[in-house]
């Protein structure tokens, strides 16, 4: 291996980026000497048959998922097997291997445990054991790293979480657990006496490597979204081997030189971006640029780097981008005009008080990011290192002369998310956003993610019902299609009651984006509201095509959520109730939590018109801004109600927009 001498790794492949993703289920029936083995029993008549043995000196999240593992098992079968850590002695006749241990070679003579790809995990069982594995690395030395998210250090840390993805893909495929949304009622559990499984093997590694961010502030440690994170770990999500949260913000712009502008703009002006009158790094103030063709910037960058690794050694990913302001103040010296290209297409950019069409500024930043990565290799050799750069703004045009490095991450930043046919209103020509991220990929770019700025057509930030499943299943496909290894969303907030099927969607299509995504929510309907299924199929099904109409009909976001929609929207929960009415609680509790994002769409809206009408009358109406008042209390009362019910950041900041205060 070509990392730390005290990195623990399971496998022997390095730590490369590389896409596509194998499965090998291997059924019984198809082996003669599988048919002749009778089957793996775990727990039969509330007896566990089976204790869990993880492996010694496992760390934090292994050991943690063990016990999960055990949980479930007792939730399902009705008995907790024990978990035991280290090799038994005496062995157990049965047992349930959580993490690889040499003596899986002997209980499993002819699987193979060394994994090739990042991420990899294998789940195998035989008449006597079943093995849940994968791929870990970590550093026993520096397991406890500091990220922007989190308040506190995150102890525990792995580079690659392998076998802990594995435990929650057997708790999900093979004890046929649900997580449909967070709490109690959002799980779904299907009882068994018997747990048993006849021999199989099943390989698996994601192609998709970034992950975690996929749903806003559900990383560990981030206390905006304490709710959701348990949740996104369980569905694989957080616990990625993309190291992104390193970076802070999930676009990653890179201030170090920014943040110490007062420090060195009088001693190192040239440092920062020439701009036309002369003057470097005066404008914008937020969002200086820097010279990018400067030698010594890529030498201080690389300083910044080993200072980075000093303080938390495990990380692997640095930051390279351009500042935000993404269409101002880019140097004008010579060097850095001279790596644009003529033929480019042409983008409008701005200075102080100038503007101009002007290339885009793609190749200029591949360049700079490949100047980057090869001082970082330069510097590492041993390592697996790389730099990320964003296609963001006038840099969302591939490059034509400049292909990313293979230790280049390229996130690709639009304000694309559903709706695959916009067009990237900078552009001077129309290009399509869709189409610049297929351009990226089709040059070669080896390690290319897509981080829409999301695009909220339907009211996604204010709470309500945002839903695009298909067109989001379409973006999903086409990114996919052309390279993607990493997906970071933003400005998803939460809000489980109007947007909740969307994020699950997306989190079964962010671990395997090759499974049908409309069998995913025909199954989160069934699991979830059982006889009712189908009204809740038609409910959400409805509110899609609403939204989809607002948007196709440039609507302002709100006024899709009329009084017409509310009363079928109404309606079809009603049906639904009624067709619960003599089955078990739990389904009809599930409707009055969607029923809370029906109740928060109507006040939300109708606080919205208010707010319109209010702004436009000429003298003030004190009965309608008292209205105002109590709306925004009632709506304050919802988000903040109950944890199951959470209606989300983004609509609790919004409301700020309302502004009581100023009425």
């Amino acid at each position: 291996m070509r990392h730390l001498v005290a990195m623990c790794v399971v496998g022997t492949a390095l730590f490369v980026l590389v896409n596509g993703c194998t499965m090998v289920q291997k059924d019984a029936k198809k082996n003669d000497s599988d048919v002749r083995t009778a089957p793996l029993v775990l727990v039969e008549k509330g007896v566990s048959l089976a204790p869990i043995i993880v492996f010694k000196d496992a760390p934090a999240f292994t050991r943690k998922a063990a016990d999960e593992l055990a949980t479930y098992i007792g939730k399902v079968g009705g008995v907790k097997p024990k978990v035991i850590e280290g090799l038994p002695d005496p062995m157990p006749e049965k047992a349930i291997w959580v993490g690889f241990q040499p003596k899986l070679k002997e209980l499993f003579p002819k699987t193979d445990f060394d994994f090739k790809n990042p991420e990899e995990i294998l789940i195998t069982a035989n008449d006597k054991n079943l093995a849940i594995v994968g791929r870990d690395r970590w550093d026993p030395q520096h397991s406890v790293v500091k990220s922007y998210y989190s308040r506190g250090p995150i102890e525990g840390w792995q580079q690659e979480f392998g076998t802990v993805n594995a435990v929650y893909t057997f708790i999900q495929d093979y004890l046929d657990v649900r997580w449909l949304w967070p709490g109690d009622i959002g799980e779904d559990i299907i009882r068994k006496e018997k747990i048993a499984f006849a021999p199989f093997e099943y390989r698996y590694h994601p192609r998709i490597r970034s992950r975690f961010s996929v749903l806003s502030w559900a990383c560990i440690g981030d206390s905006r979204g304490t709710i959701s994170s348990y949740w996104s770990r369980l569905q694989r999500m957080q616990l990625d081997s993309s190291n992104l949260m390193y970076l802070g913000l999930p676009s990653g712009h890179w201030g170090a030189l920014d943040a110490k502008w007062k420090e060195f703009h009088e001693t190192h002006p040239e440092y920062y971006a020439l701009q036309p009158d002369g003057t470097r790094g005066t404008w914008p103030e937020y969002g200086r640029k820097l010279c990018k063709s400067n030698p010594a910037v890529w030498d201080y960058w690389l300083k910044d780097v080993e200072e980075q690794l000093k303080e938390d050694p495990p990380r692997t990913l640095f930051c390279g981008a351009v500042n935000d302001a993404s269409l101002a103040g880019y140097c004008v010296c010579t060097n850095c005009i001279a790596w644009d290209v003529p033929e480019a297409e042409k983008r409008f950019l701005v200075w102080k008080g100038y503007s101009e069409n002007y290339v885009a500024m793609s190749d200029r930043q591949t360049r700079f990011a490949n100047q980057l990565a090869r001082k970082l290799r330069e510097r590492y050799p041993d390592k697996d290192y790389y730099v990320m750069m964003l296609a963001y703004g006038p840099s969302l045009p591939a490059p034509l002369k400049n292909k990313p490095d293979d230790n280049v991450i390229v996130l690709f930043t639009p304000n694309w998310f559903a709706e695959i046919g916009d067009k990237d209103p900078h552009s001077i020509v129309g290009t399509l956003w869709s189409k610049e991220f297929a351009d990226w990929a089709a040059i070669g770019t080896k390690n290319l993610w897509w981080r829409p700025n999301m695009d909220g057509k339907g009211g996604m930030g204010y709470g309500l019902p945002d839903v695009s499943f298909g067109r989001v299943m379409e973006s999903v496909r086409h990114v996919v299609k052309n390279n993607c290894t990493g997906i970071c969303l933003s400005v998803f907030d939460n809000s489980w009651p109007t947007q909740g099927p969307l994020y699950y969607l997306l989190a079964h299509l962010a671990w395997n984006p090759d499974q049908d995504g409309y069998k995913i929510l025909d199954d989160y309907y069934r699991r979830g509201f059982g006889p009712a299924a189908p009204q809740l199929k038609a409910y959400w099904t409805f509110l899609e095509e609403t939204r989809n109409r607002k948007v196709d009909g440039n609507l302002a976001f709100w006024k899709a959520y009329d009084e017409a929609f509310l009363k079928r929207a109404t309606g079809l929960l009603d049906e639904a109730d009624a067709v619960l009415a003599k089955e078990p609680e739990i389904y009809r509790r599930r409707i009055a939590h969607v029923r809370v994002g029906l109740d928060f769409t109507r006040l939300m809206v109708e606080t919205m018109e208010l707010k319109e009408q209010y702004a436009a009358s000429k003298k003030q109406d004190t009965k309608m801004a008292d209205r105002l008042r109590e709306n925004m209390k009632k709506l304050k009362n919802i988000i903040d109600a109950k944890p199951t019910d959470y209606m989300g950041i983004c609509a609790d900041m919004y409301l700020n927009w309302l502004n009581p205060n100023k009425l």
